[in-house]
């Protein structure tokens, strides 16, 4: 009987497959789990609002738009007008503060265009800087403080009716310096401050037609016939100096002025403490008047 061969030595096990090692990761376990499942629109909601607070979002780079949104804005910022300076003076400039002629002269010529200033009292019908220096006296103007200035005057106009529907128009002034100014409207004046409409009616009347009426000025004004408006413009009599006119228009009749074409005189300034200012202001001397028909105007 043959040996048998001896059996084949015992085989080792296949060594065990290497272990899979779980990928790193910086969320939570629960959370990775979840978000490898199926989830619904609202799952979704919620697990993307968990990220949003798990990662905050780095902080954005500076950028010049991040910049000019952090500027912080007054909250009533000064509001600028369209029409440009002619407007009411807020700051308006007094007497006080311009002693002479020569400091009003002095703060306006940087104010305006030099060849406008310089034609005040030289141009025909134009009037110089101690008329305005004047007027500031009296109270009849203001000066806001603005470049250039506005000058603000509250003015009275008298529509005098006449018979035949006719009205009183001045139609042109004879200056002391010898020029003719066209006029060509109602008789007008400026205001004094304080002075009521129907004050300032009657000192109109008196200054400028007393001289041709006879007696007692009698001045009636016709009810309901107050008109106010605003006009903007620059100036007939400064050029180069915006002006703000309050115009108050009243109808009245006037006792005693002839029907025809006729002239009164005025002495439109007096005297200040004797520097002899008036003197060397543009005044008018004569008043020239005629009456015109009442739609004409």
């Amino acid at each position: 009987m043959s040996a048998q061969p001896p059996p084949p030595p015992p085989q080792k096990p296949p060594p065990p497959p290497p272990q899979q090692q779980a990928p790193i990761s910086n969320c939570p376990n629960n959370l990775c789990k979840n978000l490898h499942k199926p989830t619904s629109l609202p799952d979704l909601f919620f697990t993307a609002l968990s990220l949003l607070f798990l990662f905050p979002s780095s902080p954005k780079p500076q950028t010049l738009f991040s910049k000019i949104s952090s500027l912080s804005f007054p909250q009533n910022p000064r509001r600028f007008l369209k029409t440009p300076i002619m407007t009411s003076p807020t700051n308006p400039k007094s007497i006080a503060q311009f002693s002479s002629p020569q400091s009003l002269t002095d703060w306006l010529k940087p104010r305006l265009p030099s060849d406008s200033f310089a034609s005040w009292g030289v141009k025909p019908g134009t009037k110089n800087v101690h008329n305005l220096w004047l007027e500031l006296f009296e109270g009849e103007t203001s000066l806001a403080d603005a470049v250039p200035p506005v000058r603000t005057v509250r003015v009275v106009t008298v529509r005098i009716i006449g018979g035949d529907n006719r009205i009183l128009v001045e139609s042109h002034q004879e200056l002391s310096d010898g020029t003719i100014r066209e006029r060509c409207r109602p008789l007008s004046e400026k205001m004094k401050p304080g002075e009521s409409i129907e004050c300032a009616v009657h000192r109109a009347v008196k200054e400028e037609l007393g001289s041709i009426i006879q007696g007692n000025v009698e001045v009636r004004i016709v009810p309901g016939s107050y008109e106010e408006k605003v006009e903007e413009r620059v100036s007939a009599s400064y050029p180069g100096l915006p002006a703000c006119y309050v115009l108050h228009s009243v109808n009245a009749w006037v006792d005693g002025l002839p029907d025809g074409e006729f002239c009164t005189e005025e002495e439109e300034y007096r005297d200040w403490n004797g520097m002899g200012i008036a003197e060397m202001a543009v005044s008018v001397k004569r008043h020239f008047w005629k009456w015109v028909d009442i739609d004409s105007v």
